[in-house]
């Protein structure tokens, strides 16, 4: 039996500047990736807020999907919005304008029937409302969050309290570096462990994800090099999707099962990647999915 993975995080309409085209009103947020990258390995139950301009049929299509959105909230005012203009490489981009809106007072609230949630997947809020969720929940096996450099650098206590409660910890390199206070990868990884979480995945963008692994050992995921790169906005958060679902539907973590599930990740990443926002995720098919994965496979397989 596969269990439902939890995902707490953002929906938001995202205003984006590509070097391709000019997009507005697009549909994303950590949870909406998420919840789109987890459905192809198992359901997934989200808890996020929009509000009353959020399209109903956005949530039926996640609700098509395997997404059980009793979960979320749909509050009077404007949904989360986000506005942004990526670099001509797509390497960098450059925020225009943050409408928190109804985000600004979301408070988490578990449905009765999401508490004994076994895969928990703590989006980037406030981490005061991680540990929230994490006082809803009942004993759950894993327990991943995500985080970033602003609630690294003003919320560092209640980050610290999150930290100690942690199965695995997902950020980038930029992240490790600030919250370990260490340029080196490894030493920062090894700081940043000692401070709970008994795992940890770096996500590097175009140069793959590396698992630090609770006995210490590294694996490396390469990310996979694409002809034609359109939208890299929620790479990540379906990066960290397909992991937990994946992780979700072989029912056990491990050393094993976790590098498995990271080259899943980074190929359902690609793919996102491919198109304007959910579009090339949205799409995506179990034999084009099992086909990358081959390429991605051979890409670092050098025979006996």
């Amino acid at each position: 039996m596969t269990h439902p993975v939890l995902i707490v995080g953002s929906m938001a309409f995202d205003d984006l500047e590509l070097p391709s085209e000019n997009r507005k009103d697009v549909v994303g947020g950590s949870a909406t990736y998420a919840s789109i990258a987890c459905s192809l390995f198992a359901k997934s139950q989200l808890v996020a807020v929009v509000g009353d301009d959020f399209p109903a049929d956005t949530l039926t299509q996640l609700a098509d999907r395997g997404a059980d959105v009793t979960g979320i909230e749909r509050a009077k005012g404007k949904t989360f919005r986000w506005a942004g203009r990526y670099a001509a490489d797509l390497a960098s981009r450059e925020t225009l304008d943050t409408q928190l809106n109804v985000f600004a007072d979301f408070q988490p609230k578990l449905p009765e029937g999401y508490r004994d949630a076994r895969y928990v997947m703590l989006g980037n809020i406030h981490p005061a409302l991680q540990l929230d969720v994490l006082k809803q929940a009942n004993s759950p096996t894993l327990v991943v969050a995500d985080t970033m450099n602003f609630w690294i650098e003003g919320e560092r206590d209640k980050l610290g309290e999150v930290l100690a409660k942690l199965d695995l910890l997902v950020i980038n390199d930029e992240e490790l570096r600030q919250l370990a206070g260490t340029y080196n990868i490894k030493r920062a990884a090894r700081k940043v462990r000692d401070l709970g979480p008994k795992r940890l995945i770096v996500k590097r963008g175009e140069h793959g994800a590396m698992l630090f692994d609770q006995d210490e050992s590294v694996f490396y995921a390469p990310a996979f090099p694409l002809l034609n790169e359109v939208d890299p906005t929620g790479a990540g958060d379906s990066f960290a999707g397909a992991l937990m679902g994946k992780l979700a539907a072989e029912g056990e973590v491990n050393s094993h099962t976790l590098r498995h599930a990271l080259l899943y990740g980074a190929a359902v990443a690609s793919f996102c990647v491919e198109g304007v926002g959910t579009d090339a995720l949205a799409a995506l098919t179990e034999n084009q999915l099992e086909e990358r994965l081959v390429e991605l496979k051979r890409m670092v397989y050098i025979g006996d």
